[in-house]
């Protein structure tokens, strides 16, 4: 049965983003620090990187980023996480990933300006559509094929498909450091744990994973 699943790194202040970006740098030292342990991973490293050597980390931390790509039929964003915020005039913006995007399924980009889908040869498929969470959600479960569907980011959108009540899986890497400014992933979801069941582990990084899987 498919599940929507939410994998996010936070601060330990509970920020999902950084404030510190510049032009020339537009994800920030803060951004590094806060994914640190993540993109450290024998994981991240052959999907992001396509370093199939098999450097990077194989503890905790590479487990969870391991899991994240398991089992995902597809996978909805907002436009801020693929780029258009800053390319919104560039009708040739491709997302940040390269001519291989880590994703491999059908990605739904939240915007309120449409584009052409973009489709790539690794199986990566880009829709740009401007419909709620619940109808793009629709859409990926039927895209899914029974595979589990991502709700990936970034925090106002994951936020969006909290509130609604729309996911089953929650994964955060509470990174132990403060970011203090940026946006809160736990503002107004006060309770929210409620119906789930929570595990944690420390990693040999520092991070604290936090998993609330919905019961039932």
């Amino acid at each position: 049965m498919t599940r929507v699943r939410v994998d996010l790194n936070i601060s330990l202040d509970g920020f999902a983003t950084t404030t510190d970006q510049t032009p020339e740098n537009p994800f920030g030292e803060d951004w590094g620090r806060l994914t640190a342990a993540y993109t450290a991973t024998r994981t991240f490293h052959e999907r992001v990187f396509l370093d199939t050597s098999g450097a990077g980390t194989t503890g905790v931390d590479e487990k969870y980023a391991a899991h994240y790509f398991e089992n995902i039929g597809a996978e909805i964003m907002g436009a801020g996480m693929f780029g258009l915020h800053d390319n919104a005039a560039d009708p040739d913006w491709r997302g940040w990933w390269g001519e291989e995007p880590p994703f491999r399924v059908p990605v739904f980009v939240l915007t309120r300006s449409p584009r052409p889908t973009i489709e790539f040869a690794n199986g990566t498929s880009f829709h740009f559509l401007s419909v709620s969470p619940d109808e793009a959600l629709r859409l990926a479960v039927d895209a899914a094929a029974g595979g589990d569907v991502r709700a990936g980011g970034g925090a106002t959108t994951v936020r969006d498909f909290l509130k609604a009540g729309l996911v089953d899986d929650l994964h955060v890497g509470i990174t132990p450091i403060l970011l203090g400014s940026g946006i809160r992933l736990w503002d107004d979801l006060r309770g929210f744990e409620n119906g789930y069941r929570a595990t944690s582990e420390v990693a040999e990084s520092g991070v604290i994973h936090v998993t609330y899987s919905r019961e039932g």
